[in-house]
C-alpha cells in the first residue's frame, strides 16, 4: 500500500471531516471568483458602452471668440480673430505614438446656407465613418451621395424637405437621399452632405471647422492622446469628452478594490477553516500515526500522508469553487443589468481560463499551506508518546 492508497482511505473514513474543510475551501474559491468576474464583466461592459458614445475627442480651431449665450439661447459673439484648421492636417493624428488607439477621425465642416427663403445649417462630414463617430443614428432612406444630403428630423419638418426630392442649397440642386430620426440633438435642425460637396458650396475647400476623434476607450490613454494631438495641430484647441464616463469608471475601481479587500478576508476565513480541521484531524489520529512511525514509516511520509489528502481535498474546491463562482456570478449579473435584469439584456459573463487556472491554483496553495503546519506537528509526533495513546 503506498501514501497515495493510505490518503485516500483516510478521506473515506473521515468523510465529514474531509467534507467540511471541501466546503470551506470551496465557499472561499468562489467567494473569490464571484468578486473578480463580477469586476471583469462590469469592465468589459462599461468599454463597450464607450463605444456607443462616439466620438469622445474634439478638435476645434483656436479663436479669440467670447460667445454670448445662456442656457441655450445664443446673443451673439464678438469675434477677434479665428484660425482655421486645414484638413491634411488631420493625417498628423496617424502619426502619434497611441495611434492604434485611434478607431475613427471624422473632418466636419459647418456653415449657414439659404434653402429658398430660409437659412439653415450645412455640416459637410466623412460618411464613411459616420456609423463609428454617430452609432445612434438611424436613418429614414440611404446615406447622401456626392450630390446628396441627409437631413435632420427638425430641418426636414421645418423646411418640407421629402425623400426622394431635390432641395436648392445656395442655388445648387442636391437630392434629399434621407431623414434622420429625432436625435433629441443639435443633429436635428442640420443637413448633412459628403464634405467634398459641402467645401464646394461655401466655397472653403481644404478647410474644416471641426475634427471628432473615436477612440478605443479599452484602457485607451485619453489625456495623453489630447497631449499628443495638441502638439501635432498646434493651431487647434483638443479636447476630451469623458465627463460621461468618469463617474461610472471611478465607481468601477472602487468596486474592484473593495472585491479584492473581501476576497482576501474570504480566503483567510477559509485558510483558518483549514487550519483548525487538520489539526483536529491531528488529534484524533494521534495513535494511528504512532503505528506509522513503529512500523517504519518516517516523519516526511507522515508529512506527505496529510499533504496529499489537503491536495486532493483542495483541486475538488477549486474546481467546484470556480463552477459555483460563475453560476453565483450569472446570478449577480442579472441585478446589474438595467431594469434589474428583467429586460432580457443582461451583462455577458467572461469565461477566462485564466481565473480557472487561477481558481485551482488558489485553492491548491491554500489548502496545502494552511495544512502544512498540522502536518508538520504530526510529523513530530514521538510514537512511544502515541502509542501509550491506544
Amino acid at each position: 500500500m503506498n501514501l497515495w492508497d493510505i490518503a485516500l482511505k483516510n478521506l473515506r473514513r473521515r468523510k465529514s471531516k474531509a467534507a467540511f474543510v471541501l466546503v470551506g475551501l470551496t465557499i472561499g474559491v468562489s467567494a473569490v471568483v464571484v468578486f473578480i468576474s463580477i469586476a471583469e464583466a462590469l469592465t468589459q461592459n462599461i468599454n463597450s458602452k464607450l463605444e456607443e458614445y462616439g466620438a469622445n475627442i474634439l478638435i476645434v480651431p483656436k479663436t479669440e471668440n467670447l460667445p454670448l449665450s445662456y442656457g441655450g439661447i445664443s446673443l451673439g459673439g464678438v469675434l477677434f480673430e479665428m484660425q482655421e484648421i486645414h484638413e491634411e492636417e488631420l493625417a498628423k493624428i496617424r502619426e502619434i505614438a497611441n495611434a492604434k488607439n485611434v478607431a475613427a477621425v471624422g473632418p466636419m465642416l459647418l456653415g449657414a446656407v439659404e434653402i429658398g427663403s430660409r437659412k439653415a445649417v450645412l455640416a459637410g462630414m466623412d460618411f464613411q465613418v459616420a456609423s463609428q463617430l454617430r452609432p445612434w443614428w438611424k436613418i429614414q432612406g440611404s446615406q447622401p451621395e456626392e450630390e446628396g444630403v441627409l437631413a435632420g428630423a427638425e430641418a426636414a419638418r421645418i423646411l418640407g424637405i421629402v425623400v426622394g426630392k431635390p432641395v436648392a442649397v445656395n442655388g445648387r440642386s442636391l437630392v434629399v437621399s434621407g431623414i434622420l430620426e429625432a436625435t433629441g440633438s443639435q443633429d436635428d435642425q442640420i443637413l448633412f452632405t459628403p464634405l467634398a460637396t459641402a467645401q464646394s458650396i461655401l466655397h472653403k475647400e481644404g478647410r474644416i471647422s471641426l475634427a471628432e476623434v473615436a477612440a478605443l476607450c479599452s484602457g485607451c490613454p485619453i489625456e495623453e492622446m489630447v497631449r499628443q494631438i495638441s502638439a501635432i495641430i498646434p493651431g487647434a484647441n483638443v479636447m476630451a469628452i469623458k465627463q460621461v464616463v468618469e463617474g461610472r469608471m471611478a465607481t468601477l475601481n472602487q468596486f474592484r478594490k473593495a472585491s479584492y479587500g473581501l476576497s482576501a478576508i474570504v480566503v483567510l476565513v477559509g485558510a483558518l477553516v483549514v487550519l483548525v480541521t487538520m489539526m483536529g484531524s491531528v488529534r484524533e489520529r494521534t495513535a494511528e500515526i504512532g503505528i506509522f512511525r513503529a512500523i517504519g514509516f518516517r516523519s516526511s511520509h507522515i508529512m506527505k500522508i496529510i499533504l496529499l489528502e489537503a491536495g486532493i481535498v483542495s483541486v475538488l474546491a477549486g474546481v467546484l469553487g470556480y463552477l459555483l463562482g460563475l453560476g453565483a456570478t450569472k446570478i449577480a449579473l442579472l441585478f446589474f443589468a438595467p431594469g434589474g435584469g428583467h429586460s432580457g439584456h443582461g451583462i455577458a459573463l467572461p469565461v477566462d481560463p485564466w481565473l480557472a487556472g487561477a481558481a485551482l491554483a488558489l485553492a491548491i496553495v491554500l489548502g496545502l499551506t494552511a495544512s502544512f503546519y498540522p502536518a508538520r506537528v504530526a510529523a513530530r509526533l514521538d510514537p512511544c508518546e502515541a502509542l501509550r495513546s491506544l
